[in-house]
């Protein structure tokens, strides 16, 4: 037998399973979880399954709110996903999701915007972008007390921040063939700190002159969003402006309960519910899992498995045409449970 030959009876070996950190979260977050984890594994996604804790739960179990085996986990699996977690109130606790962002360098967080078929609201055919900066801007926590009534804290931008941010806009641009970037800023009055972001997408832009680019005020963005909202493709923005805009643009195709988010850096990427734990309805089996599916989505596609993700999408947008099987916040009859089976029937 030749060579050729008996390579032809070689078979292929399989691709090992990748390593998934799964932080179910606090309130409805082990609900939702569980049945995203059902999905994923209906289309057998590539992963193996590694469960740890943060927020509450995490206090409640251990006295830590975000547990170093929780970090070790994502720092070795370098991919999470994560339900909507609680930062106690009070006792110096700082926000876990910001801790999470600047553990592992998350310093893109990019949120797509689309709307849904069949679920109503006032704005159509919405399909756009958020890429925020991630770990810099107000949110680095630098605060302090300057006497007993005056509180101030550090606006923070980097020429490095505001660079590797607006490059990865205008590559998402390309990867997604999306034909427009706008930045938004305040350089108006912020003339050094926002001036700076604008400055070097300016520069970024000059590089990439394949795509259009513009610049326009945050509240100018504002207005234009709910007035001419078609006009956006990608807008890229700092930490605080990008928070604001992206539940403004949530509101637009359903609330935060149908839209998916990612915190993307060079070593480990880390995919979310960004809608809260909502405690009043956990364990009443009515949380709708939309926006936590949305974002296994990403994560399927961030690691090259598009036919899976496609998948998923098709079947949930046909879940979701079928307005009786939806959870009761999108007018539907469902549980969170009776959805998620009527998406896997789908499949």
């Amino acid at each position: 037998m030749s060579k050729t030959e008996r390579s032809l009876n070689v078979v292929p070996k399989a691709q090992p399973n990748k390593k998934l950190t799964v932080v179910p979260g606090d309130g409805i977050g082990p609900e939702i979880m569980e049945q995203v984890i059902r999905v994923l594994q209906e289309v057998s996604a590539p992963f193996d399954y590694e469960e740890h804790h943060a927020g509450l739960v995490a206090v409640e179990k251990n006295k830590n709110i975000l547990p170093d085996a929780t970090l070790e986990s994502i720092r070795q699996t370098g991919l999470a996903i994560k339900g909507p977690i609680t930062t106690p109130v009070g006792g110096g606790h700082k926000s876990i999701n910001v801790t999470l962002r600047q553990a592992f360098d998350l310093y893109a967080n990019v949120r797509p915007v689309r709307s849904l078929p069949a679920v109503d609201t006032p704005f159509k055919n919405i399909d756009l972008i958020i890429v925020r900066e991630n770990t810099e801007d107000l949110y680095t926590g630098s605060e302090r007390m300057d006497g007993p009534d005056i509180a101030e804290s550090t606006k923070r931008i980097s020429r490095k921040g505001s660079e590797r941010i607006c490059r990865y806009a205008f590559d998402l641009a390309k990867k997604l063939n999306r034909k427009k970037v706008s930045c938004t800023h305040k350089a108006n009055i912020m003339k050094m700190t926002d001036g700076l972001f604008l400055k070097v997408f300016r520069e970024i832009a000059e590089k990439n002159r394949d795509i259009e680019a513009k610049d326009l005020m945050v509240d100018n963005c504002c207005m234009q969003l709910v007035m001419k909202p078609l006009q956006f493709d990608i807008i890229v923005t700092e930490n605080l402006y990008g928070d604001i805009l992206s539940d403004l643009c949530a509101g637009m195709v359903g609330g935060l309960g149908v839209v998916p988010g990612a915190n993307i850096g060079e070593k480990a990427a880390i995919f979310e519910a960004v809608h809260g734990s909502a405690p009043d309805i956990a364990g009443k089996n009515l949380a709708n899992p939309t926006a936590l599916l949305e974002s296994a989505v990403m994560m399927l596609q961030h690691i090259g498995e598009i036919e899976k993700a496609d998948e998923i999408t098709r079947a949930l947008h046909m879940t979701l045409a079928n307005v009786p099987a939806r959870t009761p916040d999108l007018g539907g009859k469902g549980t969170t449970k009776s959805f998620t089976d009527a998406i896997i029937r789908n499949l």
